[in-house]
């Protein structure tokens, strides 16, 4: 009897198993926040100017490198305090 086949994401490259989620979700998470924030102060700061997109990029990645291991690091106390301010015992919201 053969072995059942693990999801994949594309192709061949399997899904991630579940306990993953800790991790992917705040990196994701801070990639968007990260981007689309640096994008906003220098659109703010600099206007549209010539170069925007690469001068973005690198600085969305120094960003990206701050705000990752921050998110992971708060991301703990974040769920004990929402639980302080919301009652979690009612039935949930669907995922």
């Amino acid at each position: 009897m053969a072995s059942p086949q693990r999801p994949t994401i594309i192709g061949n490259i399997p899904k991630l198993p579940a306990k993953w989620a800790l991790i992917i979700v705040p990196f994701i998470l801070s990639c968007l926040m990260s981007g689309i924030i640096s994008m906003i102060n220098m659109l703010r700061t600099l206007g549209w100017t010539e170069g925007f997109i690469a001068l973005w990029f690198h600085n969305w990645m120094i960003s990206w490198a701050i705000a990752f291991p921050i998110v992971v690091t708060l991301l703990p106390f974040v769920r004990r305090f929402t639980g302080l301010l919301v009652d979690m015992s009612g039935p949930q919201p669907p995922k």
